[in-house]
């Protein structure tokens, strides 16, 4: 039986303001407030809050035989609490049917699992606690910001105690196998990996309204009876795309909710359920292991890191960057904390790119790396009034290290504790 995962992305950058060199540790704020603002309240308008009532009703009217899954940045996050909670409120509705699963993934949307296995982790640990907090389920299935992947980052995730990883489904990764089946990491046997079908993605989000497209109009019976028409031992299509599909990037009079609101009667039509990520892990066995010795993504035609790291501009700002994060973690200041967090999200170093810095406020990638360098310039200004440049990094790590294993034995006492006075 075939059976379809669908899982929504939704992450928005704060907007970073215009931030001058003279600005430079005179100004310790680094965000456009107006446009952050704006920018949410169109996607929540014309997105979000459609697209989720959308969904609400198609659980309810298909005696909830329709399940999906979303994953939402921290920062993404942040902004609906403080600008549009009835969206939160929404989302918590949809959390209550059972029939939606919260995937979690890097807080800040950062690149921190190729620049620093730490910060990583913290960040991994940082959303899975939000979306606990926000919505009372805990996620058992990462997804990496921009479905960036290899086996090292596999095992990681195995490790942080995730069942499995969601990964873009790129020939590079799959060589000749289908993305249709549930693979396993080669050393972690209990880590399972779910394949993107780009295609099948890609035809809704960048292809549903394009008149030119060969295969428009694109419709439920034509897209499931595709689906419907693969061989029959391939059990898993993952379909996973952002959300801002549903309403900006399709605008809603091209039918794309109507669209959506017809999947499930004719999936029914063909015998074919639909299945969160966790779920596929516990219902389907694997096929095989599926080894990634090189690093994957998203979001470009060669299925690569270029989008966030292919030129210097770009590899500049990540190494200054991240060269600081022993320091962060040492501190203690929240502010400066949180702006860690913040500035780290993948979407400024996309704008870096000669190619594929679509969305871009700036008018090149230059701008985007001089306006970004300038707050970084600020932000380092403060982090070495904290930990100061002349403390060599192996007596940071140490000491590092040694808060860390503190915090983790506090951890393990007053569970320990909890669990002595429950008894």
């Amino acid at each position: 039986m075939k059976n379809i995962c669908f899982y929504f992305q939704l992450h928005l950058p704060y907007a970073l303001k215009r931030y001058r060199f003279f600005e430079i540790g005179n100004d310790h704020y680094y965000y456009d407030d107006f446009q952050t603002e704006e920018t949410i309240r169109l996607l929540v308008e014309k997105s979000y809050l459609p697209a989720n009532k959308t969904i609400l009703d198609i659980i309810h009217h298909s005696n909830k035989t329709f399940k999906c899954a979303f994953s939402i940045s921290g920062c993404t996050l942040e902004q609906l609490e403080q600008y549009a909670p009835e969206v939160i409120d929404s989302f918590r509705e949809l959390a209550a049917t059972g029939c939606v699963e919260f995937l979690v993934e890097p807080y800040a949307h950062s690149l921190a699992s190729v620049f620093n296995e730490l910060e990583f982790e913290r960040q991994v640990q940082l959303h899975a606690k939000k979306i606990e907090d926000l919505f009372g389920y805990r996620p058992t299935t990462l997804r990496n910001a921009e479905l960036i992947y290899s086996d090292e980052i596999g095992e990681k995730a195995y490790q942080m105690g995730y069942q499995s990883i969601v990964v873009e489904g790129g020939r590079d990764i799959l060589g000749w196998k289908s993305a249709h089946y549930l693979y396993h990491h080669p050393h972690k046997k209990n880590l399972k990996i779910l394949m993107r079908d780009y295609k099948l993605s890609d035809d809704i989000t960048f292809r549903f309204s394009d008149k030119s497209w060969t295969d428009y109009p694109l419709t439920a019976d034509k897209y499931i009876q595709w689906i419907a028409n693969a061989p029959a031992e391939e059990e898993l299509i993952n379909i996973w795309l952002g959300y801002e599909t549903f309403g900006l990037k399709q605008d809603a009079s091209s039918g794309i909710l109507d669209f959506l609101k017809a999947i499930p009667y004719q999936a029914i039509v063909h015998g074919i359920e639909f299945i969160t990520p966790t779920e596929a892990t516990q219902k389907l066995e694997s096929k095989d292991s599926l080894s990634a010795p090189y690093t994957s993504a998203w979001g470009s035609e060669e299925k690569d890191l270029s989008s966030w790291t292919g030129n210097d501009l770009q590899q500049e700002a990540l190494q200054k960057l991240y060269a600081v994060t022993e320091r962060v973690h040492l501190c203690k200041h929240k502010t400066l904390k949180r702006d860690w967090l913040m500035i780290q999200s993948s979407d400024y170093f996309r704008y870096m790119s000669h190619r594929n810095a679509y969305n871009s406020p700036y008018d090149s990638a230059y701008d985007a790396f001089v306006n970004y360098m300038n707050i970084l310039s600020d932000f380092l200004l403060r982090v070495d009034a904290e930990y100061p440049s002349s403390i060599e990094n192996e007596e940071l790590n140490a000491l590092l290290k040694t808060i860390t294993e503190q915090e983790k034995e506090i951890s393990n006492l007053t569970k320990q504790l909890y669990t002595k006075n429950k008894k």
